[in-house]
């Protein structure tokens, strides 16, 4: 495999990680004005692309393929953890 196809296929994996990040943070701040504004645009996407990419890893090693439902359930379940974190919604 080149290195542009080696490339490519890491940017596919990352990919649905990388647009459930940016979607979470935009509804925040468009839904919880008031508990998204303080931090802003960058580290909470930041934050959420690294989580679902922890999940989307650990889904590829422990299902030993790519692209399973389960997998994206996990994608789904991190991200949505990682932005109640963020957001503090514990605190209501």
């Amino acid at each position: 495999m080149s290195a542009l196809a080696a490339l490519n296929h890491l940017l596919n994996f990352a990919a649905p990680a990388a647009a459930l990040a940016v979607l979470l943070v935009l509804c925040g701040h468009v839904f919880m004005r008031n508990l998204a504004k303080p931090h802003g645009w960058i580290a909470p996407i930041a934050i959420n692309f690294a989580s679902g990419c922890l999940a989307l890893g650990a889904g590829l090693v422990l299902l030993g393929r790519d692209g399973r439902m389960l997998t994206y359930a996990a994608l789904v379940l991190a991200c949505a953890s990682s932005q109640w974190l963020v957001l503090r919604g514990w605190r209501g």
